[in-house]
C-alpha cells in the first residue's frame, strides 16, 4: 500500500513556517538581550499587527501595494521590450551603453524633492520615482539576458525562414524569461524599500507613513507591527512572482 502523499499546499507552507519560527526565535532572543521598549518581543508586535490591520493599517497597505504594482508595472512594460531590443542590436547597444552606465548607478532617490516639486505630492511622484529606479534594473537584466541567448539558436530558427518577430517570440523571449523574473524579484525588494522613503514625505497614506507616525508616538509595538505588514507585502508579491514564473517557464520546473 502506497503512503498517502501530503497536499502540495502543506509542502509549500512548511518552509515558510520553519523560517517564521527561526526568525521569531532570533527576534525573541535579541529582544531579551537588548531589553529595551524600542525592541518589543515578536508576539506583542504580531498582535499589534492584527489589531492595527482591523483599524486602518489595511488601507495603508492597500495604498502602498497599489503604488508598488503601478511602479513595477510601468517599469516592466517599458524596460523589458527596450532591454530585449538593445540586447539584439549590438551597434545601438554600444551607442547607448555609456548612457546606461552613467544613469544606472545614479542615486535616483536624491531627486525626490525635485520630483515632488514637478509632479506634486500625490501618487504620481511616488510611482514615478519608484518606477524609474526599478526600470533600470529590469532594463539592464533584460538586455543582458537577450545578449546571452546563443547565436546558434537564433541562426537555426532563422534558417527555417523565421521572421524577426518569430525569433523574438520563440527564442529571445523564452530564453530571457528566467533572468527577467529574477530582475522582477530584485525589483520588488527595491520597490518596497524605496516605498518607505517616498511615503515619509507630505503624505497621510501608505505603510511608510504608518511607520513614521508610530515612531513619532513612540508606539514601538505598532512600529514593528507595521514592519511586519511591509514584510508581508513583499512576501506576497514574491509568492505571486513564483507562481507566474512556474506558469510562464514550465521547463524550469520539470
Amino acid at each position: 500500500m502506497t503512503a498517502k502523499r501530503k497536499p502540495a499546499l502543506v509542502d509549500g507552507l512548511i518552509p515558510f513556517a520553519v523560517a517564521a519560527a527561526v526568525l521569531g526565535g532570533g527576534w525573541q532572543l535579541l529582544s531579551w538581550a537588548v531589553h529595551s521598549p524600542a525592541l518589543p518581543p515578536p508576539l506583542p508586535a504580531v498582535w499589534s499587527f492584527f489589531t492595527a490591520f482591523r483599524h486602518g493599517m489595511a488601507t495603508h497597505l492597500a495604498v502602498s501595494t497599489m503604488r508598488v504594482l503601478l511602479s513595477i508595472g510601468w517599469a516592466f512594460v517599458l524596460g523589458v521590450p527596450l532591454g530585449l531590443w538593445l540586447g539584439r542590436q549590438p551597434a545601438l547597444d554600444r551607442l547607448l551603453a555609456p548612457l546606461l552606465y552613467i544613469l544606472y548607478p545614479l542615486p535616483k532617490v536624491a531627486f525626490l524633492p525635485v520630483v515632488i516639486i514637478i509632479l506634486g505630492v500625490g501618487d504620481l511622484s511616488k510611482v514615478f520615482l519608484i518606477g524609474i529606479i526599478v526600470f533600470f534594473q529590469i532594463l539592464v537584466s533584460a538586455r543582458d539576458a537577450a545578449r546571452a541567448v546563443p547565436s546558434q539558436l537564433v541562426d537555426s530558427v532563422r534558417s527555417l525562414g523565421a521572421s524577426e518577430w518569430d525569433i523574438y517570440r520563440h527564442v529571445i523571449i523564452p530564453g530571457s524569461l528566467p533572468d527577467i523574473f529574477t530582475a522582477l524579484r530584485i525589483s520588488v525588494g527595491t520597490a518596497v524599500s524605496v516605498l518607505f522613503l517616498t511615503e515619509t514625505f507630505v503624505t497621510e497614506r501608505g505603510i511608510g507613513y504608518y511607520l513614521i507616525d508610530a515612531w513619532s508616538r513612540l508606539a514601538y509595538k505598532d512600529l514593528f507591527g507595521g514592519i511586519i505588514g511591509m514584510g508581508l507585502l513583499g512576501l506576497v508579491l514574491y509568492v505571486i512572482l513564483d507562481f507566474v514564473e512556474t506558469s510562464a517557464c514550465p521547463w524550469r520546473h520539470l
